[in-house]
């Protein structure tokens, strides 16, 4: 879903209420474990979790403005989804994900490329997403895009 702001706080103020709940908690998780260097932004459209351009100036696609994302989070129209970059490019960290999540929750993960999907807000699995956050730091998802973009 579309929303007409540009920063985080407005983002969480424009949610419905019965996703704001959600995402606040999704989102203090992340805050609370995501490995040290990652920052919070607003990007497209989503609360980001980035590698800075102070750390990575090369920058996104080698946009020397915009910073590496890494996580973001996002109230969608039907689910609310975390797109996690380091999945996409690490397969044993997708096929931990796929185990670990069908561990949790006794379910198939329901995923895009990057995108984790929860479609039933009363039924996403916390614990396994505060274990998601710790699996990468900033140093091995840099060398995973340098490795994969050259």
């Amino acid at each position: 879903m579309k929303y007409d702001v540009d920063n985080v706080n407005d983002y969480l103020l424009a949610l419905p209420k019965e996703r704001k709940q959600v995402i606040k908690k999704i989102r203090k998780i992340l805050l609370s474990n995501l490995p040290k260097g990652f920052e919070e932004v607003y990007q497209y459209g989503m609360i980001t979790y980035v590698v800075p351009l102070s750390r990575y100036p090369k920058g996104y696609l080698n946009r020397k403005n915009e910073p590496l994302p890494f996580i973001s989070l996002a109230s969608q129209k039907n689910h609310i989804a975390i797109y996690h970059m380091g999945i996409y490019g690490d397969e044993t960290l997708l096929n931990w994900a796929k185990e670990t999540y069908k561990e949790h929750t006794g379910k198939l993960l329901d995923m895009g490329k990057s995108c984790l999907r929860f479609k039933n807000i009363n039924d996403i699995p916390y614990e396994f997403i505060k274990a998601l956050a710790k699996k990468m730091s900033v140093s091995e998802y840099i060398k995973q895009v340098e490795t994969n973009t050259r």
